[in-house]
């Protein structure tokens, strides 16, 4: 059997140390509570596109800016037969990286990368080694008293230690034999050092001893902290007590949300002791609190539910489906491997499932299932006007961006112009590159969109008109020829009035930017319209992925369908995450998975 802490001396584990055995004795007086715990805060780094996007098939000419068909001045004539065009731009678009695609932005910053050369030197990396080793076997009391006094910190020598087993995943038995050492030096274990031997145990899945860890601090110490509690809930529900880890959760709710892996921990013991309406029971608290299972727990109910999948379940299974579109949430491969084997389950009825990609026209070539448009429908679309117009332009925030008297000008000006088939954020576009000035950049793209009889709003700042060195007042007049302009304050922000003018021009409206809109769409207070935000985002933004001053001008493609979860009578297509592609919250996969219902075929 298992050899537990309490049960046998830890000093046994050494060999070394027959006074170990004082141990059990000692360690169950008194145990005090002397230590303080600091939240830790991540940083979260703030992404910024780089100038250029890779995008090796886009487009320039309005009428064919949703089909993905380049033109230039001079360029050859196009192949007069739609079929191979048609061909043309599917094998093009199929490996399209754009602004939104998973692994666009790991591509950019590699890009960028190549293209210093020599100018970055990587400075190789140093491994940092410890003032004091870790020990790799247990040691005896002779032997910690010695590294102790080697030991550059003295007063925290025992916790130190115990952080760098934690980190090393170290042997169970060494962490034993520091504890032996602590007892038999001052007589007791602090609460600190003991929490961070539990942390040791549940990592190790040393199962037993985190049960004696737990009959001994609930002896020694009236409270535990959230971190215990954490601990015990991720202990306890491998075991055969884990009904139990339901009290630690109800603890921890007493002092603040508990974590989605708190409650994917009991949620997935509940799934393997059959206790399925306890299971669900916590995903539905979890949801109440706005928190998101992580895909352990998701697929926990997959692979449990299908062994006993009933209608109740399978309808249950089909609300965790929407839950997933609703959130816009893409599964794993893992996840996916589940998901695929529960419809494969289900009885009396065939599935078959294939990974795949969708071709540029929404349509799978698996199934020839055409996928949902990108492109928002009224009802959708009178949806998020409303509420980029209450929650961003009528935002508290607003006037902080702008002055009333600003905005109100700004308005009658859009109104009095209206529709506008693009609008410009000039500053941005005009930053597009380093070569050639930035009026003659702005001037440039704009010309090049008025050749298509499009009509345009420009949105720029009053220092583009004071003629400067990078803003040519020649440049600047011709602009105004090309289309309506409007130029806000230095002070404000552009964005609020390219949503304005964009969304109220209708919904056939785009609109040139390199932003990514991630403030505005957090300013959405609904998460519908977040997520409307984003299909409408990715529908209507035009994007620059090539420009080079006096020649060829490109932007990315749009795709024609909504890359999100979806279902017909007989097919289910889920986009998921492909393995090994680092994918930005603004970026969606392209990599599929079609199930079909194929049982009238057999």
């Amino acid at each position: 059997g298992r050899q537990h802490l309490w049960r046998k001396g830890i000093g046994d584990v050494s060999g070394r140390d027959p006074s170990s055995d004082m141990l059990p004795r000692r360690l169950m007086t008194v145990l005090h509570l002397k230590c303080a715990f600091t939240p830790v805060v991540k940083a979260q780094g703030k992404s910024k596109l780089l100038p250029c996007s890779l995008a090796p098939w886009s487009c320039t000419s309005w009428r064919f800016l949703m089909l993905g068909v380049c033109r230039h001045n001079g360029d050859k004539k196009r192949d007069s037969s739609s079929t191979r065009q048609e061909r043309v731009i599917r094998r093009g678009a199929t490996g399209t990286f754009t602004l939104f695609t998973a692994g666009a932005a790991r591509k950019r910053a590699e890009l960028a990368k190549s293209k210093l050369g020599n100018k970055l030197i990587d400075i190789p990396k140093v491994a940092s080694t410890a003032k004091t080793p870790i020990p790799i076997n247990p040691l005896s009391i002779d032997e910690w008293k010695k590294l102790k006094a080697d030991a550059y910190n003295k007063t925290r020598f025992e916790v130190s230690m115990m952080e760098k087993l934690l980190s090393n995943h170290a042997d169970i038995d060494v962490a034993k034999s520091l504890l032996v050492f602590v007892t038999m030096e001052t007589g007791t274990i602090g609460y600190e050092l003991l929490l961070k031997y539990l942390a040791l145990c549940v990592q190790g899945h040393h199962l037993n001893e985190v049960l004696d860890v737990y009959a001994i601090m609930k002896t020694n110490f009236k409270t535990m902290d959230i971190g215990a509690n954490s601990l015990f809930i991720s202990g306890f529900s491998k075991t055969d007590r884990w009904k139990e880890a339901l009290i630690f959760l109800d603890s921890i709710k007493k002092m603040m949300n508990p974590s989605p892996r708190n409650y994917g921990d009991v949620i997935i013991s509940a799934l393997q002791h059959k206790e399925v309406e306890t299971a669900w029971r916590l995903l539905n608290e979890m949801e109440s609190r706005n928190l998101q299972p992580n895909e352990e727990t998701l697929q926990a109910f997959f692979d449990c539910v299908k062994s006993s999948c009933d209608k109740q379940h399978e309808n249950m299974m089909m609300n965790i489906l929407s839950y997933l579109r609703d959130n816009q949430i893409y599964p794993g491969e893992s996840l996916l491997h589940s998901i695929q084997s529960w419809f494969e389950s289900l009885p009396g009825r065939v599935w078959e499932g294939h990974k795949t990609t969708i071709e540029y026209s929404g349509e799978c070539h698996i199934c020839n299932t055409l996928l949902e448009s990108i492109q928002l429908s009224d009802e959708e679309y009178n949806i998020l006007r409303d509420c980029v117009m209450n929650d961003v332009i009528q935002g508290r925030d607003v006037f902080k961006k702008t002055t009333p008297e600003e905005l109100q000008h700004f308005q009658s000006f859009v109104k009095s112009r209206l529709p506008f088939d693009v609008v410009i954020d000039g500053l941005n576009v005009a930053n597009i590159s380093a070569k050639g000035t930035q009026s003659r950049i702005l001037l440039e793209i704009v010309s090049h969109l008025a050749q298509q009889n499009l009509r345009l709003l420009v949105l720029g700042r009053k220092h583009m008109l004071r003629g400067t060195r990078n803003w040519d007042k020649s440049h600047m007049a011709a602009i105004r020829k090309y289309a309506d302009c409007f130029f806000t304050s230095n002070i404000s922000e552009d964005d609020p009035f390219l949503l304005y003018a964009t969304i109220l021009s209708g919904n056939h409206c785009k609109f040139v930017s390199r932003d990514l809109m991630r403030d505005h769409k957090a300013c959405l207070i609904n998460k519908n319209a977040r997520r409307l935000f984003f299909k409408w985002q990715r529908g209507h933004q035009l994007v620059l992925s090539h420009y080079n001053p006096g020649h060829k001008i490109k932007f990315e493609v749009i795709t024609k369908y909504d890359t999100i979860m979806q279902s017909t009578q007989n097919t289910w297509h889920i986009p998921y995450e492909e393995g090994g592609v680092e994918r930005s919250s603004y970026e969606v996969p392209h990599r599929w998975l079609c199930l079909q219902n194929i049982t009238e075929k057999k």
